[in-house]
């Protein structure tokens, strides 16, 4: 009970430290609004979604639940970055001479991480409908998406707050939690269908979480063409149910290495 309280302690520290620095949430935002804006209106009359032709309203309702996953993975960097950051300036030792879990203070941290990623949804899914994006389920399954697009996001916080344990600057965990990111959201479902890739190239982006997540969002925000060719793999044809077990999975994961990590490195 005691590092349920000590966590919320941390997180609440951490909210209020955004809240002081706004410009970290505004260029935070921006990225993903851009990308909105740049495959919205640029790619939206050229690439086809089977099922919906050419349409570019069919592409962009393709495209929101990708976009939305992206945003949420790509808040890995941060929360590594702050991380590599309070260990930099000393402050991971004095939370150590407290009296407190010594897995509250990244457990804090994600938290404080996973306020911020709903915020972005938010103010994204504000923009997404500006452009055109709409939702064709009932309110239930739309919450549910961004759910799962939280839980994701607070999944892969986890990741990030394992890089920063592990390098010695805040620049060093900023380019460590976005150089896997890449390859990982571009070799998925999330802004081509995967039947475009090659065969191999077909199979990771059908396995990848990423990719689960983001057939679950389309699922549950309607947002799938009716004649959309879903491929077998097990996760794409069960991607609600997938997306839920590989968050839990890496959360379970990445968490026992972070505190692992965090105990040899203020021990």
């Amino acid at each position: 009970m005691s590092g349920t309280s000590d966590s919320l302690v941390i997180a609440r520290r951490n909210v209020i430290r955004m809240a002081r620095i706004p410009e970290v949430v505004v260029f935070g935002l921006i990225q993903p609004i851009m990308f909105v804006v740049l495959f919205s209106y640029v790619f939206g009359g050229s690439i086809s979604v089977p099922g919906s032709g050419l349409s570019p309203s069919g592409y962009r309702e393709f495209l929101m639940a990708g976009i939305f996953a992206q945003t949420v993975t790509f808040a890995t960097a941060g929360a590594g970055a702050g991380i590599a950051d309070d260990m930099h300036k000393g402050l991971i030792d004095r939370f150590r001479s407290l009296p407190m879990s010594r897995g509250a203070v990244l457990t804090g941290r994600t938290l404080a991480d996973l306020v911020q990623t709903a915020l972005t949804l938010v103010v994204l899914a504000i923009v997404a409908v500006l452009v055109g994006w709409r939702t064709h389920e009932n309110f239930g399954k739309v919450l549910a998406g961004f759910g799962l697009l939280l839980l994701l996001g607070y999944a892969f916080s986890w990741i990030g707050a394992l890089i920063g344990l592990s390098v010695r600057t805040p620049e060093a965990a900023t380019s460590g939690g976005l150089i896997w990111l890449f390859p990982l959201t571009f070799i998925s479902n999330a802004f081509v269908p995967s039947e475009n890739m090659p065969p191999f190239l077909q199979t990771i982006a059908n396995w990848n979480p990423f990719s689960a997540t983001v057939q679950a969002c389309r699922e549950l925000f309607g947002n799938l063409p009716p004649n959309y060719p879903v491929p077998d793999a097990w996760p794409m044809q069960h991607p609600v149910i997938a997306s839920a077990l590989w968050s839990v999975l890496i959360i379970v994961a990445f968490r026992t290495l972070a505190v692992r990590k965090y105990r040899q490195a203020t021990g």
